[in-house]
């Protein structure tokens, strides 16, 4: 009997690695929560402690350079962590003797960009369109919906943190003032403890 569940465990893990991908690694999440909480920390210092209203200059089609300052944050703390999910990734993959890019792999980047990036072009809009207090629950939500859709094909803590995505974005929409705090609870905080939970559970 003792026999006959080690070979089903073996089985079911050989076909986890084959239709999931599992080389996500924990410690890019907590790098990619921090480096929100540093850009959210930032963009504080140029919303709040600057000597032009960001938002009335926006308002009036005014491209200031507090904007600017603004959109160098965002792109820089997507690129940071976009880089370090990726090294770390393909890191742990090579420690777990698995090709990076492989059909799991390309099914869950697939399912994560369709929503990521119809979610950007919705979000650029809002902005042309001046709402640009519509931009933190917007990105909340559709990053929590492309997060849920990737989770199908790797671990399922990813489709739990995306659910948690999207009832931040809610709370946004319902609080658009919170609307920078709730980011960094999201993009930030929820990353941190994702991350950790994703390391001590399947890397240690």
């Amino acid at each position: 009997m003792t026999d006959y569940l080690q070979d089903l465990a073996t089985i079911r893990g050989i076909m986890e690695k084959r239709t999931k991908f599992i080389s996500l690694s924990g410690l890019s999440g907590i790098l990619a929560g921090i480096y929100a909480l540093v850009g959210a920390f930032l963009a504080y210092r140029v919303i709040y402690y600057s000597e032009n209203t960001v938002y009335e200059a926006y308002i009036n089609g005014i491209w200031s350079v507090e904007i600017t300052k603004l959109l160098v944050i965002a792109f820089s703390v997507l690129t940071l962590a976009s880089v370090t999910g990726l090294f770390l990734s393909m890191k742990k993959a090579k420690r777990l003797g698995q090709e990076f890019w492989n059909p799991s792999a390309i099914r869950m980047v697939t399912s994560f960009l369709v929503p990521l990036v119809t979610g950007g072009i919705f979000v650029a809009i809002l902005i042309l369109r001046g709402h640009a207090g519509w931009v933190p629950p917007a990105l909340l939500l559709f990053y929590g919906i492309a997060l849920h859709a990737a989770g199908n094909y790797t671990f399922s803590d990813v489709k739990t943190l995306g659910l948690l995505q999207i009832a931040l974005g809610l709370i946004a929409a319902v609080y658009p003032g919170y609307g920078l705090v709730l980011w960094a609870v999201g993009f930030g905080g929820l990353h941190i403890i994702y991350g950790a939970v994703m390391y001590f559970k399947y890397e240690r």
